[in-house]
């Protein structure tokens, strides 16, 4: 298919939803109707909210203030890991009387747990008061699936195998003016043994690098200061587009856009990190020093039993070329603890590479069978008791490390942005250096959006405590 036809067929997808969405707004907006969306997962999912809740405000649909007040409720859903799954179905149980006792509010549900056969069949089976129900690749498509429930007063499940194309230009309600998030690709071709992304989100698309540089450079123009780029492997971006654009190709491009302070990225896979996007990262000041590198095992044995890809030894040959390039970086990684056959020596492998990378944190996860992958009919499933004990030896080793380089930042002197308000004390803001370390600080609420300047005056292990330096103007 050609670009030209794409960018057709998008824009007329898009015209049709909207020709939709103005015969239903006067309706909705005359019945003063008001929603929710419950978000579980990853920042993809996050960013898959905000252009829900575009949808539905140009639909003529208010913010409910709870879910439990709203008319139209949304779950937004995650696949990766058991408990989130087990958490939807827990809420949903506790929706079925709300709906007999008030059968005009919806439920709808979306996101990667919609793509799997077997939670299609459980919803069908048990929790058939379920309005609407679609997944991960036809967003554009809300203003059309609720004007058919509302028509036909039916259920609606609609469900694609795979991709048909990417619809630019959706409403998107930010949560933040002077940051964002913006996806530069979609689905994943690495086919990770535990990882259930590639069947639910599809094969790797990447986006035409004009329709990105259109959409930063006017989030940038309306204040934005900060952007992530987000896809499931940035490192592989554009290879499916025609030009075969490399993600360096567009960081070079979006670093030169005038007032954008920060780009940030995740997430990379190390097998695709190239030595130009260390080269490009370290020439740009407004590209963020701050990288995550998901590792999941420092045993080699066992990442290939992954299909990572790489070796422990190119892991950290890898990090070592960073870290010479660009002295100022941190890394944060991603492990998994008793993926199936993991010994007691693949786990030593594991804390020797967190010892020597000296990670600022880590997302550690238990290992979560998921249906569908290949890990999930893997032999040698690890004893239970045996992944405790060793996520808490893992857990307790990043923690010392992260509290020994915190501590080691007392009187050093950084830039951040001021994002937002402690949940604990009012007085304090919160934000984050270029190498994203969260800081707290005292300063007023219109400072929210702001860089300020702050000296670190104290630490704690996963943050740091510091003051605006005099030379800011309160």
């Amino acid at each position: 298919m050609s670009k030209r036809l794409e960018v057709k067929i998008t824009t007329e997808e898009a015209k049709r939803q909207d020709e939709i969405i103005s015969k239903l707004s006067q309706h909705i907006k005359d019945k003063g109707l008001t929603f929710f969306i419950g978000t579980f997962g990853c920042q993809m999912n996050a960013l898959d909210s905000e252009k829900i809740e575009g949808v539905l405000t140009k639909l003529g649909y208010t913010k409910a203030a709870s879910e439990k007040t709203a008319d139209f409720l949304i779950y937004n859903t995650c696949c990766v890991r058991e408990n989130a799954e087990l958490k939807i179905f827990g809420k949903l149980g506790a929706l079925k009387h709300r709906k007999k006792k008030q059968p005009n509010f919806m439920v709808a549900l979306c996101g990667c747990m919609m793509q799997q056969d077997v939670v299609l069949k459980t919803l069908k089976q048990k929790y058939k008061f379920v309005d609407i129900i679609f997944g991960t690749y036809n967003i554009y498509k809300l203003p059309e699936l609720l004007q058919t429930r509302i028509e036909t007063g039916e259920n609606i499940i609609d469900i694609w195998e795979t991709h048909q194309e990417i619809v630019e230009d959706l409403p998107s309600i930010r949560k933040h003016q002077f940051k964002s998030c913006v996806n530069i690709m979609y689905g994943c071709n690495n086919f990770c043994t535990y990882c259930i992304v590639p069947y639910v989100r599809g094969r790797e698309r990447s986006r035409e690098v004009d329709d990105i540089y259109d959409q930063v450079k006017a989030l940038v123009d309306d204040g934005v200061k900060e952007i992530m780029l987000l896809g499931q492997n940035v490192n592989s971006y554009g290879k499916n587009l025609a030009t075969k654009p490399t993600f360096t190709d567009l960081l070079e491009r979006l670093a030169s856009i005038d007032g954008l302070k920060r780009i940030r990225f995740m997430t990379s896979h190390p097998k695709d990190f190239s030595d130009q996007l260390i080269d490009s990262i370290a020439k740009h000041d407004n590209i963020c020093k701050g990288l995550h590198l998901p590792i999941q095992s420092g045993s080699t044995r066992i990442l290939q039993q992954m299909n990572r890809g790489y070796t422990r030894e190119e892991y950290l040959d890898l990090v070592a070329k960073i870290k010479k390039a660009i002295p100022s970086a941190t890394l944060t990684t991603d492990i998994i603890v008793g993926f199936p056959g993991e010994s007691d020596s693949d786990f030593a492998d594991t804390l020797d590479v967190v010892t020597q990378i000296q990670y600022l944190s880590a997302f550690t996860f238990i290992y979560s069978k998921r249906t569908g992958t290949p890990a999930a009919t893997m032999e040698n499933q690890v004893d239970e008791d045996v992944i405790k004990a060793r996520f808490n030896q893992l857990v307790a080793a990043v923690n010392t490390i992260a509290a020994d380089f915190m501590a080691a930042q007392i009187g050093n002197t950084y830039e951040i942005l001021l994002e937002d308000s402690s949940k604990n004390d009012a007085t304090m803001l919160s934000g984050r250096t270029d190498t994203g370390i969260l800081v707290h600080v005292k300063a007023p609420l219109n400072f929210i959006g702001e860089f300020v300047t702050v000296q670190i005056t104290n630490s704690k292990t996963h943050y740091l405590v510091g003051e605006i330096k005099v030379s800011e103007d309160l």
